[in-house]
């Protein structure tokens, strides 16, 4: 009985189908030791109990809960034109091309050549005594060649090419997020700074009042040149607050220009009338720690680059192995006058093998790469900690500064109403000059500190968007862009 001479053949593609299978290194899954996997790490964030916190999922584009048209108008034109923004999509752009350029070897490569030249060849290159004639050659050739990719060394790669893009997908998404979260603080700061100011120069009004009051008591002998120096001091004092918050408020929307793509000179001097900071009044809607890690960019970006660390891993591994090409090269070479004819004409079919016999290197790199998986690894718990760390901190500040509030506040109207009282004794005659002034002092130093801590609760509220990773979601919309393109 004869053997079927398609059997070998047949085997031999099976086996080689089985072969191109195989991959080589770990297959990448998120370590159960991981910290994002802990159950601490999952669950509702400490301050969830406070009345100033809600569970509700945190909304895409966080800033729009504030109904501040100035605001969105300035996030908006920030995720447009900021510098920082549009290098983190160029630098996004040249990964997705590395990334076609990682997948294309996958692919069958294809290799023309070609060329014509007058030539006197020698005719001991052929082995012959003589002088062949001058005469135009030419020589074309086509390769086609294919790497079987039998250890996948190439998949490895393209998987760890594909997830450094996601990474860096997740960079751009973290800028944006610090970009929308430093505009809005921008111009609460701008705001903020503006309500010190009124609270400075209110203070500034009145103590300027009390000390018209006290001159007009000196001339009636009522009072003393020293009440009129300690009243007057108090007014120096007062008006040498007032170039400081000018000057925060003015670095404010320097920042603010910048952040827009804008040169610090066009600032927007409207925003100097601004003192009223933006705040929420509703509960902030913050999620819990899974939300938190899902939704935060930076842990996405660690997540894919333990990815990728894991993939090279596989890379490193397959450099162990014989790299096996197939080859089909196909061509014409010789005199012009017989192109293309039988004599001139080739091919082939062939096998390329490569394969490195010392692999001390090879198991050097595959050593290293699982080192710098362990490093990847250890990133991306640290990476964790510190988001929950970011969140929890942040609704911690918002919360006890909620808490001191009241208090400040009835702290402001008890001075007023000391002040108020004192300034009756004295028209009466029943109060010193220094009363009055320890009483308007206190005033003062009480609108400051109120005014102060009602923009740093609204700076507080930023913090927290900004610790929770949210407003990449959220991508302009070209219909937006362009109402903003035509306001400008």
């Amino acid at each position: 009985m004869s053997a079927n001479p398609r059997l070998p053949i047949a085997s031999a593609a099976v086996t080689l189908l089985l072969l191109s299978a195989c991959m080589v290194g770990p297959s990448y899954r998120l370590p159960e030791e991981a910290k994002l996997n802990a159950p601490s790490a999952r669950g509702p964030f400490v301050e969830s109990g406070n009345s100033a916190i809600a569970a509700a999922p945190l909304p895409p584009g966080w800033w729009r809960l504030y109904e501040d048209p100035k605001l969105d108008s300035l996030v908006l034109e920030a995720l447009t034109a900021n510098t920082d923004l549009r290098a983190a999509n160029a630098n996004l752009e040249r990964s997705r091309a590395s990334l076609r350029e990682a997948e294309v070897r996958r692919q069958s490569s294809l290799a023309v050549t070609g060329g014509v030249e007058y030539a006197q060849l020698a005719g001991e290159q052929y082995l012959l005594p003589i002088t062949p004639p001058r005469n135009t050659y030419y020589d074309t050739g086509l390769t086609v060649g294919y790497d079987l990719d039998l250890f996948g060394g190439i998949r490895r790669g393209i998987e760890a090419a594909r997830a450094d893009d996601e990474a860096v997908e997740a960079a751009r998404d973290l800028a944006m997020v610090n970009v929308a979260a430093e505009t809005a603080r921008a111009y609460v700061d701008a705001c903020g700074a503006g309500l010190q100011l009124a609270a400075a120069k209110g203070s500034l009004t009145l103590q300027g009042q009390s000390l018209e009051l006290t001159e007009r008591l000196r001339r009636g002998g009522r009072a003393m040149d020293l009440d009129v120096t300690r009243a007057r001091q108090l007014v120096d004092q007062l008006t040498g607050s007032i170039p400081p918050l000018e000057a925060a408020q003015r670095n404010a929307l320097y920042r603010l220009a910048t952040l827009t793509g804008a040169p610090a000179a066009q600032f927007n001097s409207d925003l100097e009338q601004c003192a009223t900071p933006p705040r929420l009044t509703q509960p902030l809607p913050v999620g819990d720690g899974a939300a938190l890690l899902r939704r935060r960019p930076d842990v996405r970006e660690a997540e894919r680059q333990l990815a990728a660390a894991t993939a090279e891993i596989g890379v490193a591994t397959a450099q162990l192995y014989p790299d096996i090409q197939l080859a089909v090269p196909l061509g014409s070479v010789g005199a012009t006058r017989d192109a293309l004819t039988s004599p001139t004409n080739y091919w082939g079919v062939g096998v390329v093998l490569n394969w490195q016999a010392n692999q001390s290197a090879a198991r050097a790199r595959i050593a290293g790469s699982k080192a710098s998986a362990k490093l990847a690894l250890a990133h991306f718990d640290g990476v964790v900690l510190v988001a929950l760390q970011d969140a929890e901190a942040a609704l911690n500040t918002y919360v006890h500064d909620l808490q001191r509030e009241s208090s400040t506040r009835q702290a402001r109207d008890d001075a007023a109403t000391v002040a108020q009282e004192a300034r009756t004794l004295q028209i009466g005659g029943r109060a010193t000059s220094l009363d009055v002034v320890d009483a308007q002092r206190t005033l003062a130093s009480a609108e400051q500190s109120l005014a102060q801590l009602e923009s740093t609760i609204s700076d507080d509220q930023i913090a927290v968007f900004l610790a929770l990773g949210g407003g990449w979601e959220a991508q302009p919309n070209p219909r937006e862009v362009a109402a903003l393109d035509a306001r400008n």
